[in-house]
């Protein structure tokens, strides 16, 4: 059983997510996505032993399942930004419900007020929680959520 001193939150990011910065900036922020993981360790790193993260980002579907597969049953939680992969990605969807952990499903836009195709992720289903809209900041939102949700289940405090 993964505790809180031997476990990683794995940051897993989908296609296009590596043109953070570059990409449609009015959308998406001018923040990169390495700033945002360099911000996410340094959250992690201030805090409880062990509560680390080990994060990807690929452009390729079986890639992301894979990375899934191989860390996501020894992890304490995961947050995930499937990108275009939200709409459609059966296997992804599939691959998080079988490691069964808290898992918080990150979008930078508000994917509700955008284009009709959009609006629906498969990955919610099976999410714990969704954050969307609220830029580079909800992936520290939902570090924090994973971090006293793990906290709180193992009967200790913050």
């Amino acid at each position: 059983m993964t505790t809180i001193t031997d476990g990683k939150v794995l940051v897993i990011n989908g296609p296009n997510l590596n043109t953070l910065g570059l990409r449609e900036p009015t959308i998406y922020g001018s923040r990169t996505l390495a700033s945002i993981i360099a911000e996410l360790e340094a959250y992690a790193a201030n805090g409880d032993p062990g509560f680390a993260i080990d994060s990807i980002q690929s452009n390729h579907e079986g890639v992301l399942i894979d990375f899934i597969h191989e860390r996501g049953f020894d992890a304490l939680g995961i947050i995930i930004n499937p990108g275009a992969l939200s709409h459609y990605s059966i296997a992804l969807r599939d691959a998080l419900s079988a490691v069964k952990k808290p898992t918080v499903e990150v979008h930078l836009s508000n994917i509700h007020t955008r284009e009709e195709f959009r609006h629906h992720s498969v990955i919610s289903a099976v999410a714990t929680g969704v954050i969307a809209g609220l830029g580079a900041r909800g992936y520290l939102l939902a570090a924090d959520w994973i971090r006293h949700e793990v906290i709180a289940k193992a009967g200790t405090s913050a």
